[in-house]
């Protein structure tokens, strides 16, 4: 996510990987699916696909239906409509939103540590070990510099303590596995803890492959297909805004302006259509985990993220060194999600620093918001075929839609934030909007160089608006007048912000009577 200028990374989302593609899967009719729950397993959809041909089909259907919808997202990020309601969006809106993201995944959590609480929990131990009570424990290392060697510290603990903790998980799985102190039973306890499950994946991958677009033939389309994806797409767009500004506080830098969400929720687009192009079954968006992963890490600088995303692309490449990572335990994994998504939550709860909690209009709505954002997709869950309107299009929109948290929450945060009567000061409006407003038209100092980077003042290169500006083109985005009428532009002329106005009543000082 760096052409937003945010340390974050996109990844396939639960979003795309739940009901929109057994949706497509659902109505394809030259198929044979079973109508019951039984489909929503991974089991019975890999049963049902009884010829390479079928499968094939599938995935030709569900990257049509992607690339189609992503356009939707594109024009939404590209023309400036996500950013223009940015305007309406408060720290009441963005907490619900935030914390629903943590909140909503906790089954998978539960589940993936579930199959082996021993690691799951020892996973978690090490990671608060590392990452709370070693964070300041700096591990002496022998460096060689200026033709010498000679000693230093580095704080091993606190950049690295995921990295450590699913590391040492690993080897102690790997030696349980060995001494099979781990049944080879599948379906008892425990199982999924060995470290030998994917091992056919380790050596049945090809040392080197290259995907390409069409590799599975010519996608396909179909409304109902397009209109199941754009569902989705909205509630990807709706976790992204969520995730920009969680990753913003995280990072210590001031809200993202329009035109870094705009500019994040167009890539974002784009990233999908070339997901619906390759072939992946699923787009991308925001990755919610990677921002859990800062707030433990206290890492937060984009070179790290990009390095990262390259590390991806030549272990996507060379792919027997990506298989090796299979062999990593799902319960090491829930042990990791336990803490991300913790964080995560925590991160959309300080939001509320800037609302007055003793206001009973501002703790109604988050506590309504929020309950109801896990109300209404754990019942559509229960109840998947309970949405009927005799349109099979329209059906799919409404039931992926309530069944995602975090568009049940916002939604109804939104939309009650902005009508329900209440000051600027008690919403928030005015600490919040204030951030935007002292560093309004600072200059980044990114496109400096390094001498003159250095006479300025350390206080001075604190996070600022302009760190959301473009690298190496800024200079050039200013000199030309026309940008300012690009809503992904840094020069675009944003709406701004009236913390003297209430968004209710339209009326300046209404309240100040």
């Amino acid at each position: 996510m760096s052409i937003s200028r945010l340390p974050s990374k996109s990844i396939r989302p639960v979003i795309f990987l739940g009901h929109p593609v057994l949706l497509i899967l659902f109505f394809l009719e030259t198929l044979p699916l079973e109508t019951t729950t039984e489909m929503y397993s991974a089991e019975t959809m890999t049963s049902n696909i009884s010829s390479p041909r079928e499968y094939e089909i599938r995935i030709r259907e569900i990257q049509g239906a992607l690339m189609i919808a992503s356009i939707v997202q594109v024009v939404v990020g590209f023309t400036g409509i996500m950013g223009y309601f940015l305007r309406f969006i408060g720290p009441l809106s963005i907490a619900p939103i935030t914390a629903l993201i943590g909140l909503s995944l906790f089954e998978a959590a539960a589940y993936e540590s579930g199959l082996h609480w021993g690691i799951a929990v020892l996973t978690i131990g090490l990671i608060i070990l590392f990452s709370q009570y070693l964070s300041n424990v700096p591990i002496p290392f022998i460096a060689y510099s200026q033709r010498k060697f000679h000693k230093i510290k580095f704080p091993i603990f606190k950049l690295f303590p995921i990295i450590l903790a699913i590391m040492t998980a690993w080897l102690i799985s790997l030696i349980l596995t060995a001494a099979d102190v781990f049944p080879n039973d599948p379906n008892q306890y425990g199982y999924a803890a060995r470290t030998d499950i994917n091992a056919h994946v380790l050596r049945e991958a090809p040392w080197f492959a290259v995907p390409y677009p069409g590799q599975w033939g010519r996608p396909t389309i179909s409304v109902g297909s397009v209109f199941g994806i754009i569902a989705g797409v909205f509630a990807s767009m709706v976790e992204s805004v969520g995730d920009y500004y969680a990753c913003a506080r995280l990072c210590g830098a001031p809200p993202p302006p329009q035109h870094a969400v705009n500019r994040g929720i167009g890539i974002e687009g784009i990233g999908c259509i070339l997901c619906g192009a390759f072939g992946t079954s699923s787009g991308s968006t925001s990755y919610s985990e990677n921002i859990g992963a800062i707030g433990i890490t206290k890492v937060g600088s984009r070179v790290v993220v990009q390095v990262a995303g390259l590390t991806m692309v030549l272990l996507g490449l060379f792919t027997k060194f990506s298989a090796v990572f299979t062999t990593i335990p799902i319960p090491v994994v829930g042990g990791v999600l336990c803490c991300t998504f913790g964080m995560v939550t925590a991160v959309g709860i300080s939001n509320l620093q800037f609302v007055n909690l003793n206001s009973s209009r501002n703790l109604f709505i988050l506590g309504f918001s929020t309950l109801m954002g896990l109300v209404v997709p754990h019942w559509i869950k229960q109840h998947p075929e309970a949405i009927s309107t005799t349109i099979p299009e329209l059906d799919q929109i409404i039931t992926v839609l309530l069944s995602t948290a975090m568009f049940v929450g916002g939604i109804l945060a939104f939309c009650l934030d902005n009508t329900i009567p209440g000051t600027p000061e008690d919403r928030g409006l005015l600490m919040w909007r204030k951030q935007f407003e002292e560093d309004d038209g600072e200059r980044s100092t990114d496109d400096l160089d390094e001498e003159q980077n250095d006479q300025i003042p350390r206080e001075a290169n604190k996070p600022t608006l302009g760190s959301y500006d473009l690298p190496f083109i800024s200079k050039y985005i200013f000199a030309w007048k026309w940008t300012r009428y690009l809503p992904f532009c840094p020069t675009y002329q944003e709406i701004k912000f009236k913390t003297n106005r209430c968004l209710v009543c339209r009326k300046n000082n209404h309240h100040d009577a």
